[in-house]
């Protein structure tokens, strides 16, 4: 398997060349060359590994169609070691919740930060410790996060040999438990910086960084954002298991809703569905940062200034440049690295916007690929919240709230929508609170963190500190 850049760049790279690479040279983000392609036998052959062998045994058959640089019986073993009821908090890892019929909630949060970014984090960091400790090198990590990367790249890779963590976030724009999971590990491996700013001036200094190759080589960054395509192929992997279990034939279709803002969980939805997946709709949900919702509506990709950018009671999704939005626009048009580089390149740094609203490709977006998107807001999410609590008994949080108010907005008869659930209550307690007048239950390991000591650097919106920051603790 060899993997391109979005951008057209010539050269064609292997999985574990571009594991700890993340960003191709030219700025664009890696695919493979094609899509491996399931058919129906193989769909029953994984329902009956599922079944038998469980989540690890078939996070293996996903991956192993795209990781071919790795030994097999290496990777299985990564995935053994990563897919645990032990970690996971379930045998079936990422169990389906009923809700009523035809809709149902995709358990993902069960983790160690008790959120949706574990599913792949914690493999990641695995298969980084993995690949440095066969090359002899390190790996520093440069990442953004909005509230849940972080935390989970963290706990992921605190204590890994040959991996340090540089991660940034928006000072003040997460929750107070996500700056507590966060800002309390004290590993030496670990670094955080808040910056004076939002989500997307975090992840444009990750993407200058990236793009300094020079910079790149020599201090060996790398990152565990969703533009690395490792992050993305992990999260395929629950998609196919969702299916699995929520169908007894591979002649059902299901949809699923996903909340998304950076567009990476839905894009992992989108490559299984190139693959073969059955999946008849991926909805897209966002909160009051609507970019994608606007372009699936009206096929104008626009983003947002920090002043533009709202602060929500769903943070995580606080972003107005969607990085993985270029990746399905990349299949959208042909996969035409040139006029990527056009839109997502030139177009975007000098007009903020692009608009395919003209281009007959774009009605493929929703006949074709499946996209359908939808919007939330504060008081949608909190009466979904206290709806889905008065009559199911079960408490969701802010992301999962918008992904279940856009679903039903969604809902074909005959096909089961599954919800991609984003983390657990307690992650936003105090939405939580104003929606149902209680506090949501916290797992006892997390008993008193918001109290425990915290060592994070204040920093302003600015590559070239970010940078010296890097450098001076290389030396460590």
């Amino acid at each position: 398997m060899r993997y391109l850049s979005t951008r057209g760049h010539a050269e064609r790279k292997r999985f574990c060349e571009i594991l700890l690479e993340g960003l191709a040279p030219d700025g664009g983000l890696y695919l493979p060359e094609s899509y491996p392609q399931v058919d129906g036998a193989t769909l029953d052959a994984w329902r009956k590994v599922l079944r038998e062998q469980g989540y690890a045994a078939l996070a293996f058959e996903v991956l192993s169609l795209y990781i071919d640089d790795i030994p097999a019986e290496d990777l299985r073993a990564l995935c053994a070691r990563t897919y645990t009821e032990e970690v996971f908090g379930s045998k079936d890892i990422v169990p389906l919740r009923p809700l009523e019929a035809g809709l149902l909630i995709e358990a993902l949060s069960n983790g160690p930060t008790l959120a949706f970014k574990d599913m792949a984090m914690q493999l990641l960091g695995n298969l980084f410790e993995y690949e440095l400790g066969r090359r002899g090198e390190q790996l520093n990590i440069l990442g953004a996060t909005s509230g849940d990367t972080g935390s989970a790249a963290e706990y992921a890779m605190r204590g890994k040999q040959g991996v340090r963590v540089f991660m940034t976030s928006p000072n003040g724009r997460m929750s107070p438990f996500q700056q507590a999971q966060m800002f309390s590990l004290l590993d030496a491996n670990i670094h955080n910086i808040a910056i004076d700013g939002v989500f997307d001036d975090c992840q444009d200094i990750v993407k200058a960084v990236s793009n300094d190759l020079e910079f790149k080589r020599q201090y060996k960054i790398g990152t565990v954002n969703s533009i690395n395509w490792a992050r993305l192929l992990a999260q395929v992997v629950y998609y196919f298991a969702g299916y699995l279990y929520a169908t007894e034939s591979n002649a059902q279709k299901v949809s699923f809703a996903v909340p998304s803002g950076n567009f990476g969980n839905v894009c992992a939805g989108h490559v299984a569905r190139m693959m073969g997946l059955p999946i008849h709709q991926l909805v897209v949900a966002t909160n009051e940062n609507d970019v994608l919702d606007e372009f699936f509506r009206t096929g104008v990709y626009r983003v947002r200034g920090s002043a533009d950018t709202f602060e929500t009671s769903s943070p995580s999704m606080d972003i107005s440049k969607a990085s993985n939005f270029e990746r399905f626009v990349f299949d959208l048009l042909g996969r035409d690295g040139a006029r990527i580089q056009a839109l997502f390149g030139d177009a975007l740094n000098r007009d903020g916007r692009f608009d395919l609203s003209a281009d007959p490709q774009f009605a493929q977006a929703a006949s074709r690929y499946g996209f359908v998107s939808g919007k939330s807001t504060h008081a949608n999410r909190l009466d979904t919240i206290r709806d889905t609590y008065q009559r199911f008994g079960q408490m969701i949080d802010t992301h999962t709230a918008d992904g279940l108010k856009v679903a039903r907005e969604h809902l074909t008869d005959g096909v089961p929508m599954i919800v991609l659930e984003t983390a657990l209550p307690i992650k936003f307690a105090g939405t939580i609170v104003e929606a149902l007048g209680q506090e949501p239950s916290r797992p006892a390991k997390f008993d008193g963190i918001e109290a425990l000591p915290k060592r994070v650097l204040v920093m302003p919106a600015d590559v070239a500190q970010v940078k010296a920051y890097i450098v001076a603790h290389c030396a460590d």
